[in-house]
């Protein structure tokens, strides 16, 4: 932040490429605001911008002055590791247990265990307890913005999730977690309640043992 020139009262606009319109974008408007940048926003989005004819520039980066951006501390409420997710898929179905929802944003053969994983010899599936909500389901197939903020609240309450309950957003390596939370952001769904676990699936398909069950597909 300091070699970017960036000051901690800037007003920040995160943005993907034209291409793209929503994809990492969210994970760095986000990884800003877990850190403690006051002030950030996701554009949503540059295709849309490009396409209606703003202003845009090209060529080399322009430098910067250093700035004296303050040290950012983590706000750790915002995030789930491994271990604390475990101990949610492990009360999955016991009576009793923290009702917190999981949201897996992989497509939904991926979660249910019928498609490979991109990385090679990682097993598909999902965590016990999961609901999937793929990331296309989230944005408009043609725009690539995210849909409007009552259908999104469809959406959601379709898939099943309740606005009641805390929310853990999942993935394959935590990039694609963030779009579902930036979704419910813009819904305004949910109490605000919500948690990434940044390791997503990557870390829990490799850190999981076969012995624990921990691994479920969907019976064809």
């Amino acid at each position: 932040m300091q070699d970017l020139g960036v000051k901690r009262d800037d007003v920040l606009v995160v943005y993907d490429t034209q291409e793209l319109g929503i994809f990492s974008g969210p994970r760095v408007a986000w990884t800003l605001r877990v850190f403690g940048h006051p002030a950030v926003h996701l554009l949503n989005n540059f295709k849309v911008y490009v396409e209606e004819g703003h202003a845009t520039e090209s060529g080399e980066q322009e430098s910067f002055s250093k700035s004296e951006y303050p040290l950012p501390q983590l706000d750790s409420s915002r995030v789930i590791d491994f271990e604390g997710v475990k101990e949610i898929a492990k009360d999955h179905n016991k009576e009793g247990r923290e009702d917190i929802q999981i949201l897996d944003a992989r497509s939904e053969g991926r979660w249910k265990g019928v498609d490979p994983e991109p990385r090679p010899g990682l097993s598909s599936g999902h965590i016990p307890g999961s609901l999937s909500v793929p990331v296309p389901d989230l944005l408009d197939p043609n725009t690539k913005t995210f849909l409007p903020a009552e259908k999104l609240r469809e959406i959601f309450k379709s898939k099943g999730v309740d606005p009641a309950k805390p929310v853990i957003s999942s993935c394959g390596t935590g990039v694609t977690a963030t779009v579902i939370d930036a979704a419910l952001m813009e819904a305004g769904y949910g109490d605000g309640d919500r948690k990434i676990y940044d390791g997503s699936w990557t870390e829990w398909a490799q850190r999981v043992q076969p012995s624990e069950n921990l691994i479920h597909k969907v019976e064809q």
